[in-house]
């Protein structure tokens, strides 16, 4: 049995892919989310690895999905423990002693924001609504603050120690109403970055709340063709 291993992204929620888990349960595997500290100023990127290397354990058929500032966490667990692919959805992609709070600089990510946003007639001031839940059903939105957690400055600052990407099937999956990270500006950074094409669904930023269906669909795709 494949067990996918999902790494949430700012806040650390592992409830984010609550309505992902059973799609990806009903096809026969595994899917585990991983609940992270996002709002624990003590907690940095060795910490969150060691809990999703704890959530692992002895698993040996493992599919880690990044989400977000998951990104950052995703390679350090490669280095760790033997994963099978590595799926990023909508992530922050490091380089090897990059920090998360430079990538946005270093990617050029808020320029993309603005530019995209500028094109698409909404507002280019950051608001949760606009850039977050745009597209999510009002019913999970309600939900949602139930499990918000603001991420602690203190992730921003740990360097991501990594020599290199794994051997294995990497993966980058894009929402292709990202307003966050503009789907055209995360091809870039995929090319750039990873030598990498993407796939686009359909969904915004949290494309595993607002439209599970077609983000299973990817996932179990890969899991068949590897």
């Amino acid at each position: 049995m494949t067990s996918f291993v999902l790494i949430p992204g700012a806040g650390g929620a592992a409830w984010y892919w609550h309505r992902l888990v059973p799609l990806l349960e009903r096809a026969g595997n595994e899917a585990v989310p991983v609940d992270l500290p996002g709002d624990d100023e003590n907690a940095g990127l060795d910490e969150y690895a060691e809990l999703v290397v704890r959530a692992i354990g002895d698993r040996s058929d493992v599919v880690l999905v990044a989400q977000s500032l998951g990104g950052f966490t995703a390679p350090l667990v490669c280095q760790r423990v033997p994963v099978r692919q590595l799926v990023f959805v909508n992530a922050m992609i490091p380089l090897p002693g990059e920090t998360a709070g430079n990538w946005g600089k270093n990617t050029g990510s808020d320029k993309a924001r603005n530019a995209a946003a500028k094109q698409g007639g909404y507002s280019t001031e950051f608001d949760v609504s606009t850039y977050f839940f745009h597209d999510v059903p009002d019913s999970v939105t309600r939900e949602a603050e139930n499990h918000d957690r603001e991420e602690a400055q203190t992730i921003f600052k740990k360097v991501c120690q990594f020599e290199k990407w794994p051997d294995i099937p990497i993966h980058v999956v894009v929402g292709n109403d990202d307003r966050l990270f503009p789907a055209d500006f995360q091809e870039r950074v995929a090319r750039e970055r990873l030598d990498q094409s993407v796939d686009r669904v359909p969904g915004g930023h949290l494309v595993a709340l607002s439209n599970p269906e077609p983000l299973a669909a990817l996932l179990l795709g890969y899991l068949r063709a590897h």
